[in-house]
């Protein structure tokens, strides 16, 4: 069987025509800035690995050099075309900084770039509300005693007492985020070692399914809770 030949993925440099590797910030030819095109991801684009666990200080020290490298203020007198490419290289550079900076947001920016769907707060918020099978008991129980709670508040009861119990509602929703949040962790560390290990793809398509579920589930909860945070404010 003849070998598959991949063609690797290239850049193509606008003042001297010169091809660049995608995540190459210069052009190796004519070292001009080259203007922002298709990019690998943002985890290629600081020098990181596509993992979950990521060095916090490498991350800030790639982050600082490319910012002194792409700063407009080395472009002012530079043609229109190296100025705009300075300001696309920051601002895309500001984007995958703040992304991959937060646990929450970076495995949330790796599903996407795996082909596992948006599964960010801001989308579920807007989503229709599908409870989620493993929070059904939770979410049951959440809604009788908030219903409990209005009753007794259309009824005159005293705040100090429908608020003590709507606090004790949430005791269940509390525990489960937490649980939420050791399993992301695990995940994670499970995700990393598979990278690592180059495991199959069957094996990290299935980490992927797990983070998804869990990212969805925990989505819900902090919506659950917050709807809590807003019925003791009012």
């Amino acid at each position: 069987m003849t070998p598959e030949v991949t063609t690797p993925i290239v850049q193509i440099c606008r003042t001297c025509g010169g091809g660049a590797p995608v995540d190459v910030h210069f052009c190796p030819q004519c070292t001009k800035i080259l203007t922002l095109g298709r990019q690998g991801d943002y985890f290629s684009f600081l020098g990181l690995p596509r993992k979950l666990r990521i060095d916090a200080a490498e991350l800030e020290r790639n982050f600082r050099a490319l910012s002194r490298q792409f700063h407009p203020d080395y472009f002012y007198n530079a043609p229109p075309a190296e100025r705009r490419a300075s300001l696309e290289r920051t601002s895309y550079l500001n984007d995958a900084y703040r992304t991959l900076k937060q646990p929450i947001s970076r495995i949330a920016y790796l599903l996407e770039r795996e082909g596992m769907g948006t599964v960010s707060a801001e989308r579920e918020a807007g989503a229709a509300a599908q409870v989620p099978p493993a929070l059904l008991e939770e979410v049951f129980a959440l809604n009788e005693e908030l219903d409990e709670v209005r009753s007794l508040r259309a009824a005159g009861t005293p705040d100090a007492e429908w608020k003590a119990r709507l606090e004790r509602a949430r005791t269940p929703i509390d525990t489960k985020r937490d649980e939420h949040e050791r399993q992301l962790e695990q995940l994670s560390d499970r995700w990393d070692a598979a990278v690592d290990g180059n495991a199959a793809a069957q094996e990290r398509r299935k980490i992927l399914e797990s983070l998804r579920d869990r990212m969805l589930e925990r989505n819900y909860i902090n919506n659950l809770l917050a709807g809590i945070e807003r019925e003791l404010s009012t």
